[in-house]
């Protein structure tokens, strides 16, 4: 799940965003391989060395904004 990534980035978030504001930071084990524009260019490159599922992409902010997501979906549950 890719959990000591994410862990990485936690612990580190304020010196990554001093360094990589805005971007999309490409993260295995706990080295930094990469920094991208957009997400969709920071998997397609990285993809072209590192096996996908290998490595977590990781938008570069502070605050909790950056670490979680809001899915929606038309589902009904009855």
């Amino acid at each position: 799940m890719l959990k000591a990534e994410f862990e990485f980035y936690l612990k580190n978030q304020k010196k990554l965003v001093a360094k990589y504001k805005g971007k999309y930071v490409v993260i295995k084990g706990e080295e930094v391989l990469g920094a991208y524009d957009s997400e969709i260019e920071a998997v397609d490159k990285t993809s072209e060395t590192e096996e996908l599922g290998t490595f977590l992409v990781q938008h570069c902010e502070l605050g909790d904004s950056s670490i979680s997501q809001t899915f929606h979906s038309r589902v009904v549950l009855g």
